[in-house]
């Protein structure tokens, strides 16, 4: 598999997302560290970060803070500073970071069901050892990557704003990571009410794009996988369900956003207008950027078990578009895209 960086496609994509935003003066000399490094989303994050900086002569430091030195270093090269980290461990490095973003958490819906116990752990312990990390180093703000998870069961229609909350089992061990996520955000308030730590929160929805590591199993990585190697996508519902889609590049601008322009203390939903469809439709999406079929399969029960429970998990975007974001992928452009470049590199 070549390394990212060998697509034109998704060099474009990442000067197109860079000349989309007016706040780079913000982050010239800075110092970010950035956990998660190897996933879906912050990889992605860090590919803006380092486009910009080299665009724009920002003179960006970047620590990528994650397990494997080897993997950071065969997806970044000489663009960051590893540093090794493990969620379920104490914090052992010394850097001076002005911003951290939190984005290392165990996002596979499979290991809700089968790993429950290590899955809320890794949230908790996580984001309690970076927020005393921030406290000790000054750091100037912290960003915690949430989800909409954390909104559980609605009874309307309409999609989530940031002050909707709905039904959550708690005594459900697919809950273990809705839950961990809950606690984590209000850990967050409770460190800049007692600790005067600024932070943001960032709410995501169902991210998507070609960062997405091949052992990635959620539906639309899995999908566009199949697509790109010709293979037919299976679905295991009937695919009804509404979920706000975005392309990683237009997450990571928006994280970027709201690190520049987020009002302290306050949350903020991750999500494109233009791109909340339901899992259906991306499958047909995915299936016809790479020309392949659509089967339909009965789930296991394992399989269903790990189904998130929420039909429409849209997100109402417009506290974010208030702070002057706009995306530029739409689904169609967005899923075409990440077929194309993952054609490109695998």
């Amino acid at each position: 598999m070549k390394n990212l960086y060998s697509s034109q496609i998704y060099l474009q994509d990442l000067n197109d997302c860079v000349e989309s935003l007016n706040i780079w003066e913000r982050f010239r000399n800075k110092k970010l560290l950035i956990t998660g490094a190897g996933g879906l989303v912050c990889s992605a994050v860090i590919d803006v970060l380092w486009f910009a900086s080299k665009k724009l002569g920002l003179n960006l430091t970047i620590y990528a803070a994650g397990r494997n030195r080897e993997k950071i270093q065969a997806r970044f090269g000489d663009a960051v500073n590893f540093v090794e980290y493990d969620a379920l461990k104490p914090i052992t490095f010394n850097v001076k970071a002005d911003y951290i973003i939190h984005g290392a958490s165990n996002a596979t819906p499979n290991f809700y069901s089968t790993q429950p116990v290590e899955t809320m752990m890794a949230n908790l312990d996580g984001i309690k050892n970076l927020l005393d990390f921030a406290l000790k180093t000054k750091a100037e703000k912290i960003m915690y990557v949430s989800s909409s998870e954390v909104y559980g069961k609605k009874e309307f229609s309409e999609a989530f704003s940031e002050e909707n909350y709905g039904f959550l089992d708690v005594l459900n061990p697919r809950s273990c990571y809705a839950q961990a996520k809950r606690a984590s955000e209000t850990l967050c308030a409770s460190y800049k009410a007692q600790h005067g730590v600024d932070f943001n929160i960032v709410r995501l929805g169902h991210i998507y794009g070609p960062t997405a590591l091949t052992t990635d199993n959620r539906v639309s990585s899995d999908f566009a996988f199949k697509a790109t190697k010709g293979e037919t996508i299976v679905m295991k519902s009937d695919g009804a369900q509404i979920r706000s889609y975005c392309h990683c590049l237009d997450c990571a601008s928006a994280m970027i956003t709201v690190l520049a322009l987020g009002i302290s203390g306050e949350a903020y939903n991750i999500s494109n207008e233009n791109s909340i469809i339901s899992i259906k439709e991306m499958a047909q999406l995915l299936a016809s950027a790479g020309n392949v079929e659509i089967a339909f399969e009965v789930p296991t029960q394992a399989e269903k078990a790990a189904f998130n429970p929420m039909q429409n998990s849209s997100l109402d975007n417009t506290k974010l578009r208030a702070l002057g974001w706009k995306g530029i992928f739409s689904a169609e452009k967005g899923l075409t895209n990440t077929v194309n470049v993952l054609k490109q590199i695998i």
